[in-house]
């Protein structure tokens, strides 16, 4: 029996995730006031199929540490995992539902707009191309693994379905000049992160600081049947950003009828998406993927594949030859290693009525049910981030990393240069000013080729 409940839990969680990838046809009729405005009644918990409350409640979580993957509005088994995860980092019981707990401590990061409006620009719409063939051969002949779509590029940078953007937005044709509604996501955190555990049964990679603190929690593929993750701890080598993806069917795994080395240029469309972070263990690595929506229904070679953006996040905090890497053997879950949380002291909190005479949100958007606590929550410390072509990422103790098969080793990280982050002014115009643009420090020298399992 007790080797039965792994397959139960893994079951179970492939038929939560995959029930609402169906039904994603069956679409509410949303509009950006209805986010803001959305409320829980304190009791049941998030309907089912799509609705403008669980859309709230993804982005409190993006807000809170807590990755939901893409924003949808569907109660999936994303949403429901990273309900799982940001009750674990508070100490609640772990059952993945919404309750009056889950919901007054996200009202701690609910005290600004959950939508905003963005202005495509000329150069969002530079740098795309035709189309991502299937066949390794075919991306190994292309320039770029580039967004096919201005649609694509945007809904990544906000963290949100490609057709939720659409739904958001009828009748739009995605061209510069044109004013989007979107969703406001968290900025990147900046922290140290020295541990990172990944729960491949449950689809949760969990980053941890010195002190033991829960970072961060991100949804993931992690290996399939045919080629499974690792097993044990390794440790982080290298984290690169937009590599290049070396394709090497002699000690990788194979793909359609190509037998031959191939060199696929980087880009977000790219195999591994647009961030490799290199692990002790040959050939494995932590990156990103070209398609964020399917995450809980997809398989990856081995490796553990997350959103581009919350690899990219990972990859600005982990340590080169300092981060260690648990992969949890089956039945294991986090919170099994880690310490008990002390449970979050809970808000004393009533809801504030909304009146006719308070001031409306964005586009005349209700404001939304403010929460008043008798001590503040703790908050994060947020930072902008860069996108850096091939370079490796600065740290503390840069490390030569050992050279993965069918590549040459990575550099140490040249010296940094200034820069403004164009996500967070991109954040910080959608926002109207509410997320600040950052200046940052990032590497300017291109890095080597990671070779890996995807």
């Amino acid at each position: 029996m007790s080797r039965l409940l792994p397959m139960l839990t893994a079951a179970t969680l492939m038929l939560s995730t995959t029930l609402p990838a169906l039904a994603q046809d069956k679409r509410v009729n949303m509009v950006p006031a209805d986010i803001e405005a959305a409320t829980y009644a304190g009791t049941g918990e998030l309907p089912s199929g799509q609705s403008a409350l669980t859309a709230k409640v993804q982005i409190l979580l993006d807000r809170s540490g807590v990755s939901p993957g893409v924003v949808d509005g569907f109660r999936g088994g994303m949403s429901e995992s990273a309900i799982r995860a940001f009750e674990r980092m508070h100490g609640l019981p772990q059952d993945g539902r919404l309750d009056p707990q889950v919901w007054a401590l996200l009202q701690a990061r609910a005290d600004a707009p959950l939508t905003s409006t963005y202005t495509i620009t000329a150069e969002d719409a530079q740098g795309l191309v035709e189309s991502i063939p299937n066949d390794y051969a075919e991306k190994a002949k292309m320039s770029s693994m580039g967004y096919t779509s201005v649609q694509e590029k945007l809904a990544e940078r906000f963290h949100m379905d490609e057709r939720f953007l659409a739904q958001l937005n009828p009748g739009k044709s995605f061209v510069p000049g044109e004013t989007l509604n979107v969703t406001v996501p968290a900025k990147p955190l900046k922290s140290k992160v020295l541990r990172v555990i990944v729960d491949a049964e449950r689809g949760r990679v969990a980053a941890y600081d010195a002190s033991g603190r829960m970072v961060a929690d991100y949804p993931a593929t992690v290996g399939s049947t045919a080629t499974p993750s690792p097993q044990g701890t390794h440790l982080v080598e290298a984290a690169v950003l937009d590599p290049d993806y070396t394709y090497n069917p002699s000690i990788n795994f194979k793909q359609g009828d190509n037998d031959k080395v191939l060199r696929i240029p980087p880009g977000p469309n790219a195999p591994v998406g647009n961030v490799w972070i290199d692990l002790s263990k040959p050939t494995y690595g932590i990156h990103g993927t070209p398609t964020p929506s399917k995450l809980f229904v997809s398989q990856s070679n081995g490796c553990v594949r997350l959103t581009n953006w919350d690899a990219r996040e990972l990859a600005h905090m982990v340590q080169p030859g300092q981060t260690v890497v648990d992969f949890l053997a089956p039945g294991v879950t986090i919170a099994d290693v880690t310490p008990a949380v002390e449970p979050t002291i809970l808000p004393e909190a009533t809801e504030t009525a909304t009146t006719g005479g308070e001031a409306a949100g964005p586009d005349g958007a209700a404001p939304a049910a403010t929460i008043t606590a008798s001590r503040p929550l703790p908050r994060r410390t947020l930072a902008g981030t860069t996108p850096v072509t091939g370079t490796m990422l600065p740290a503390d103790a840069p490390v030569t990393p050992a050279a993965t098969a069918g590549t040459a080793p990575v550099p140490a990280a040249p010296l940094p240069v200034e820069g403004t982050d164009p996500l967070a002014a991109a954040l910080s115009s959608a926002s109207d000013g509410a997320l600040e643009p950052q200046t940052l420090t990032a590497p300017a020298q291109p890095g080597a080729l990671p070779a890996g399992m995807n």
